[in-house]
């Protein structure tokens, strides 16, 4: 159990029938009246986010939440499927559970699943990847006194701001957490 006094960002914690992560928690002292936790959380299976405000001695029974390194084998047009690289054991995702880290994915890559209670509900790209730009339109000589950028689409058709030099056929480094351009490979 943990009580609400001793909330920090990133816990995952059972309540309210479902999985909630802490994104942000604020521990307020009014002046007047008792103290409290203001929380923001998000349910993990759902990805509904929500405010909530606690007493900081109610208690909450943590969420223990498995993580796997999972392989990217391929995507049908329906869904997106994972091989567990030690057991072999294969798991297909819909579109709503990859979203984010899909577009930074391709076959053969390993990402992240996170488990609870041994249902998948969050795939995460490594926090960075190099990819290979696909399409992007050429830079004008002269047009960078302000590191101006364009946008380049990378082999996972994710579209990312880059500077003017880079070009169709070069690799890319990513950071996926920010989906940000960092350097040519």
């Amino acid at each position: 159990m943990i009580s609400a006094g001793d909330i920090k960002k990133g816990i995952t914690i059972q309540w309210n029938n479902g999985v909630w992560q802490i994104i942000d928690f604020q521990h307020v002292k009014p002046g007047k009246g008792a103290a409290f936790v203001r929380t923001k959380l998000k349910n993990v299976m759902t990805g509904a986010i929500r405010d909530e405000a606690f007493n900081p001695t109610e208690k909450f029974p943590k969420a223990h939440i498995e993580t796997k390194e999972m392989e990217y084998l391929y995507s049908d047009g329906e869904l997106y499927h994972f091989m567990d690289s030690e057991t072999y054991e294969q798991i297909a995702l819909n579109h709503d559970q990859v979203e984010e880290a899909i577009k930074f994915l391709k076959e053969n890559d390993i990402a992240i699943m996170r488990f609870f209670q041994g249902k998948p509900f969050e795939v995460q790209a490594p926090n960075f990847v190099e990819l290979e730009v696909v399409h992007t339109e050429p830079g004008f000589k002269g047009d960078t006194s302000q590191g101006a950028q364009k946008p380049a689409e990378v082999e996972t058709g994710a579209t990312v701001q880059v500077p003017l030099f880079v070009e169709i056929g070069d690799k890319i480094k990513i950071d996926t957490r920010t989906g940000e351009y960092l350097s040519r490979v």
